[in-house]
């Protein structure tokens, strides 16, 4: 499937920082991370990555999120956004600039 240029702008990509990182009880794969986007706030978001990494490696990443997406209600917490990664296993790795940026600054 294809999609046109102006559709993937649609997709709202910045870079977040993260603030908080924890397990969710009973949920083996899921991580809850607040994650700090500077003037546009503070989001929750869920993410399906603690067989990668642990919370407290976590903190203070810098990584690129999907911010416009419909929030959805995962165990019963809010997720407002999703974290790119790629790979699984040896080769999963996280999308983040190379260099600090901006909070919330978006990929262009």
């Amino acid at each position: 499937m294809t999609i046109s240029l102006d559709q993937f702008k649609e997709a709202d990509i910045r870079v977040g920082t993260v603030v908080v990182c924890e397990s969710i009880e009973n949920a083996d794969r899921l991580l809850r991370l607040e994650v700090d986007f500077g003037e546009l706030g503070t989001r929750q978001i869920l993410s399906g990555i603690a067989e990668y990494v642990t919370p407290y490696d976590m903190v203070g990443k810098q990584l690129l999120f999907i911010t416009n997406l419909e929030p959805r209600t995962i165990r019963g917490l809010e997720s407002n956004g999703m974290l790119l990664a790629v790979g699984e296993g040896e080769s999963f790795s996280f999308l983040s600039p190379t260099k600090e940026v901006a909070k919330g600054s978006p990929v262009r």
